[in-house]
């Protein structure tokens, strides 16, 4: 299950029991405690020093979570102003809150004005209802560095393809979430979608977590 908004609470790291002030915002889904465990303990041996970007920030857990576990710095994107705000009442009072960078404004405008190689681990996870990720992928490639992490959610029965400079690593699912976690090639290409329709959606069977 999902936690209740205002319920979101930090599971490792020096912040670990950390709880985070979420709002009502229509179409919010924190990732679950369970699915974040799973994650962080894919991502323990590249956390330490990394350079994190969380795209569509909403709760700002995935990015405050790296951080608590050692990354050093994270960049969090959301356009929703209550999230904003929230997030950085949550970064002005958590010793250390200054490597958290809040940003207000929309994912697909904000990317292009960021430099290339800018961030080693970026958290893919937009509105389901919205599909971005067919847009939002292309534009997000040349950010990352040349042996970067990405994580995506997508909803269960359709599930983005990132593309031939990325090997899946890790993956898992829950009743209506796929979450995978993904490894750039080495000298992978800077251009995203160079096939035809590599970064559409496209039905993938899921292992049994």
């Amino acid at each position: 299950m999902k936690p209740a908004p205002g319920k979101v609470r930090l599971i490792g790291g020096r912040w670990r029991g950390t709880r985070l002030d979420v709002p009502e915002v229509a179409g919010l889904r924190p990732s679950s405690d369970r699915v974040r465990e799973t994650l962080f303990n894919w991502l323990a041996p590249m956390l330490p020093g990394a350079r994190v970007l969380d795209l569509f920030a909403g709760s700002g857990a995935l990015g405050l979570e790296a951080v608590s576990r050692g990354a050093a710095s994270a960049v969090l994107v959301e356009r929703d102003r209550a999230l904003v705000n929230a997030l950085r009442a949550t970064a002005a009072r958590l010793p250390g809150g200054d490597a958290l960078t809040v940003v207000q404004g929309d994912a697909l405008a904000w990317l292009p004005t960021q430099p290339v190689d800018a961030f080693d681990l970026a958290f893919v996870d937009p509105p389901f209802a919205a599909n971005l990720w067919e847009a939002v992928l292309p534009a997000l490639l040349p950010r990352l560095s040349g042996q970067a992490w990405l994580y995506v959610e997508a909803p269960l029965a359709a599930v983005p393809n990132v593309g031939p400079g990325w090997a899946l690593h890790r993956e898992g699912a829950t009743r209506e979430v796929r979450y995978a976690l993904y490894r750039r090639h080495a000298g992978a290409a800077a251009t995203l979608g160079s096939e035809p329709g590599a970064a559409g959606m496209a039905p993938t069977p899921i292992p049994t977590p």
